[in-house]
């Protein structure tokens, strides 16, 4: 039986054979576009169009136009930013420039006080308290010093992980562990302590912790800061593995420019309070 057809115009999406219109909508019309775009005939006329709805569908989170205060101090200023679905972006600059500034803003740490930004169903401007560890579910974070809890093997680290993040069934909470540590190769290190394990290893745990509740972005804050350079960029070749398997948005803070040469993509670069894009 043939599939519905869905024809794409500026206005209205058409679904053929179900006989229905809908106008005028957005929200639905992108919906229906992200779910059926295999089934999709555009016109040539289309196509800006198109690629404009495709982008503002795939934005993981964005700030327009946003200062970001820290203790009431203003440390950035009219920031611009747009992260793509499985978009690996650096944000370089010095130490106290407002790199973790903006990181803390992104997760809830900080709340945004002007402009304007989203990330999921957030509203940075409007979330409430109560509401930022559903925001922080959402959101995989890998420190520069592991911040593993040192008292107990590296699988029950995870299992803590999924337990304080709502997961209640014993053998999902299994299941899903050790699929996080195999996407990191570490399935066979579960039994051992965090000091069993080099610091590259402590890192991979540090990602598979991430991972846990699938995010839609990951916040990796000097992530290579303490391993050796040979280490450093096996954990940059995880991330950007993960990053595309996973499609998620990565936003990598980092000192170590060597990283950033050795793998190009987009960069931002903080400085005198001002991000901006570097070519």
């Amino acid at each position: 039986m043939m599939k519905d057809v869905l024809l794409f115009r500026t206005e209205q999406i058409y679904i053929h054979k179900q006989a229905k219109l809908r106008s005028r909508s957005k929200v639905l019309n992108l919906i229906l576009l992200r779910d059926n775009l295999d089934q999709i005939f555009f016109h040539e006329d289309d196509s800006a169009l198109l690629y404009k709805h495709i982008s503002f569908m795939s934005e993981v989170v964005t700030l327009k136009n946003a200062d970001i205060f820290q203790k009431g101090s203003q440390v950035l200023s009219n920031v611009q930013l747009s992260i793509h679905a499985g978009q690996f972006v650096f944000l370089i600059g010095k130490t106290g420039s407002g790199k973790s500034s903006l990181l803390k803003t992104l997760y809830g740490e900080l709340p945004l006080q002007a402009g304007e930004g989203s990330f999921d169903v957030f509203d940075f401007k409007k979330i409430k308290r109560k509401n930022i560890p559903m925001l922080r579910r959402k959101i995989g974070i890998v420190f520069q010093d592991f911040q593993l809890l040192m008292d107990r093997t590296i699988i029950q680290n995870l299992y803590f992980v999924l337990k304080a993040t709502g997961w209640k069934k014993k053998i999902d909470i299994h299941e899903r562990a050790i699929a996080c540590l195999k996407l990191v190769g570490l399935e066979e290190l579960g039994d051992k302590m965090p000091h069993e394990l080099s610091g590259g290893e402590q890192q991979r745990v540090s990602i598979a912790r991430a991972l846990l509740n699938d995010p839609k972005l990951i916040l990796a804050d000097e992530p290579t800061g303490n391993l050796d350079p040979e280490t450093s960029e096996d954990i940059m070749r995880l991330l950007i593995a993960v990053s595309k398997e996973k499609n998620a948005a990565i936003l990598m803070a980092t000192h170590d420019m060597h990283i950033v040469k050795l793998f190009p993509t987009k960069t931002l670069l903080v400085e005198n309070g001002l991000i901006i894009e570097q070519n």
